[in-house]
């Protein structure tokens, strides 16, 4: 051991991070041992407070501090029109575009029976019923692009198919500025057949 206990368990807690090394948790370990003791505690106290008072949404399953949500709440969101995604942080970059007015519905996973996740796993019956219960107009289904997405938007898809509502699908295909001979074969396949008419 080439530390004392206190700062091995410390470096552990940060190695439990999602791609976290040992080194840059040794580097965030002595970061916050090097901080002042104020920077130390608001920063312990941030975690905690961020544990004790963010829950889920009740509507859309997002995290939030106040429920409902600041999306479901804002009244300039037309609520007729549901964006579906696997994950909170997928809000994010829709968001950033200023594109999309709607509101969403956070399925917290996709159907992977590999892993053991089928359909009552996730928070599609959730969705549905939120569908029975509202005018929806639309279902914008924006999953990931990878095998456990697409089954995913496809069992939503058949599941929607009796409300009679516009369901759509994200094109998926090459990035701006993308070049075709770097690009995966999957992904030009998506791109050929979501081409459209210019």
């Amino acid at each position: 051991m080439a530390f004392s206990a206190s700062i091995e368990k410390l470096i552990e807690e940060f190695e439990k991070l999602p791609s976290i090394g040992h080194k840059t948790a040794v580097r965030l370990a002595f970061h916050v041992l090097n901080s002042s003791e104020e920077v130390a505690t608001d920063f312990a106290n941030a975690i905690l407070d961020a544990r004790k008072n963010l829950k889920f949404c009740s509507i859309c399953n997002n995290i939030t501090d106040v429920d409902p949500c600041p999306i479901c709440s804002n009244p300039k969101r037309n609520k007729d029109v549901i964006c579906v995604v696997e994950d909170v942080r997928d809000i994010v970059p829709i968001e950033r575009t200023n594109e999309y007015s709607g509101v969403y519905h956070v399925l917290q996973g996709v159907i992977s029976p590999v892993n053991g996740i089928g359909p009552n796993d996730i928070k599609i019956r959730e969705l549905i019923s939120r569908i029975g219960n509202n005018d929806v107009k639309e279902l914008i289904l924006a999953t990931n692009p990878d095998v456990e997405g697409e089954a995913t938007a496809m069992y939503i898809s058949k599941l929607v198919k009796p409300f009679n509502i516009k369901t759509t699908r994200i094109a998926h295909g090459i990035p701006i500025g993308g070049d075709l001979e770097y690009t995966d074969e999957v992904t030009l396949a998506k791109a050929m057949e979501n081409r459209r008419e210019i």
